[in-house]
């Protein structure tokens, strides 16, 4: 029996693919599905089960359409409606492909009607547990994305769903979750790329304290839900559409310039440093190279809103709409590839400085009265920032831009790259961004290294 992992490092989330004898069982597949099958056809496997944990919150589901696709029966908790055939899942059922069989267990908690699947081969012994939002490691899944007025029922549905875990499982059983790496599914920040349900005993808020501290804790925990999370789950409850991967049409310099001059969203995918250094006036800088370029693109443009992508290369496009049909952006208005000198018409590239912590304290000593932005969240901010900095979350910049003042602003968050995107907001209505580009914590070159973080700036 073999476990493979297949990682979403975008959205922070796995799915998995597990093999036995020529027949395979898909855990929770993204919608670009490709991966999946490729996957599959390497391993020598038919995919006989899809199965799902719960109705997704931070992305769309390949699910249906791999079931479809390959002719394998589709599972989804028993307790969530869904507009289309499915074999439901409720407590106790148990799955048959090939040698191996699924258990279903009821943990409910990141959402109503979640399930975990105990993973045995033929004489019943347990070989793993796939614990979607629910047990994660370090942590569990949060528990307010159904509505607030759920909360504090889940929250404690939750404690006891991990708790039944460990108590019904045994000490060595790997577990297998599918949010925990980066995801904003996870009501606290996660540790470790593999555990098994002993290992959570140990470290687990939900086996380690108490239920009502524990309670309490993943509440006061809780951060901003990004804004294309409420869109998720009615989506995989209707059925996601078949994914598109192709290209999207590509524009030439004038009518990109019609776009840019038009105010439309115009992403250039390239680095900080070198967006920093000349691109087109009214470009939005989402960098592609890390992470968390489809969770800000999802979270700060206007549903619907047309978006053109400036890439490097035709790769970089086909790399950045993949990220952006895993969250149901499906339809882009087009595309340009080329550098900034390629694409520009008769406009002037823009610009703006890079600088860093030690260079903002040597600014801020020379100038009483700059203006400094911290972009990071609120439970970042808690934690102390920049004395006299202005705190404007990056998915709060577009709404409250009208707060920050004319002229020199110097920006920065965690480690530059939502300070690049706020730069870029910041450029976009005349400002005049410099990008403070590094690490607010570094223990070298951070604010603390050079003085400026204060535990009092906490507004």
């Amino acid at each position: 029996m073999q476990i493979d992992i297949i990682e979403t490092t975008g959205l922070g989330d796995r799915s998995y693919l597990v093999s036995d004898s020529g027949v395979g069982v898909v855990v929770d597949p993204q919608r670009d599905i490709d991966r999946v099958l490729a996957l599959a056809e390497k391993r020598a496997v038919r995919i006989s089960l899809v199965v799902e944990t719960h109705l997704h919150n931070d992305y769309l589901t390949g699910g249906l359409e791999l079931a479809r696709t390959v002719g394998a029966d589709y599972v989804v908790p028993a307790g969530d409606t869904v507009a289309y055939d499915r074999v439901p899942a409720a407590d106790g059922d148990v799955l048959e492909a090939g040698p191996m069989r699924l258990r279903v267990l009821h943990t409910p908690g990141h959402t109503h009607h979640h399930v975990s699947y105990v993973l045995t081969d033929a004489g019943a012994a347990e070989q793993a547990v796939f614990t979607g939002g629910s047990m994660l490691y370090g942590s569990t899944g949060r528990t307010d994305l159904v509505g607030p007025e759920h909360t504090d029922e889940l929250t404690h549905a939750q404690y006891h769903s991990v708790r039944r875990l460990a108590d019904e499982l045994p000490d060595g059983t790997p577990v297998f979750p599918s949010h925990g790496f980066g995801s904003f599914c996870a009501a606290t920040p996660t540790s470790g790329d593999s555990s098994t349900v002993g290992e959570q005993v140990a470290v687990n808020p939900a086996l380690t304290r108490d239920e009502q501290s524990f309670v309490d804790e993943l509440i006061a925990g809780l951060t901003a839900i990004p804004a294309w999370y409420g869109r998720m789950g009615p989506g995989n409850a209707a059925g996601p559409a078949p994914v598109d991967l192709s290209m999207p049409r590509l524009v030439d310099p004038e009518e990109l310039a019609g776009r840019l001059a038009a105010g439309e969203w115009v992403i250039d995918l390239r680095t900080r440093t070198a967006f920093a250094a000349g691109h087109l006036p009214g470009a939005l800088n989402f960098e592609l190279a890390l992470a968390n370029f489809v969770t800000y693109v999802g979270w700060l443009i206007p549903w619907g809103a047309p978006i053109t992508l400036i890439g490097e290369n035709e790769e970089q496009v086909a790399d950045a709409r993949r990220e952006l049909v895993r969250i149901g952006i499906d339809r882009l208005a087009g595309a340009a590839v080329g550098s900034p000198e390629q694409l520009a018409t008769d406009q002037e590239l823009a610009s703006h400085p890079v600088s860093d912590f030690s260079g903002l304290a040597t600014a801020m000593a020379a100038d009483s009265q700059l203006t400094v932005v911290d972009a990071r969240r609120d439970d970042e901010r808690a934690g102390g920032g920049v004395q006299g900095s202005l705190h404007i979350p990056i998915h709060e910049l577009a709404d409250r831009i009208d707060e920050v003042p004319d002229g020199d602003v110097w920006v920065y968050c965690g480690s530059g790259y939502r300070a690049s995107i706020a730069a870029s907001l910041l450029a976009r209505t005349g400002r005049r961004p410099v990008l403070v580009n590094g690490g607010y914590g570094d223990p070298d070159t951070g604010a603390a290294a050079v003085g400026l973080h204060d535990d009092s700036a906490t507004r």
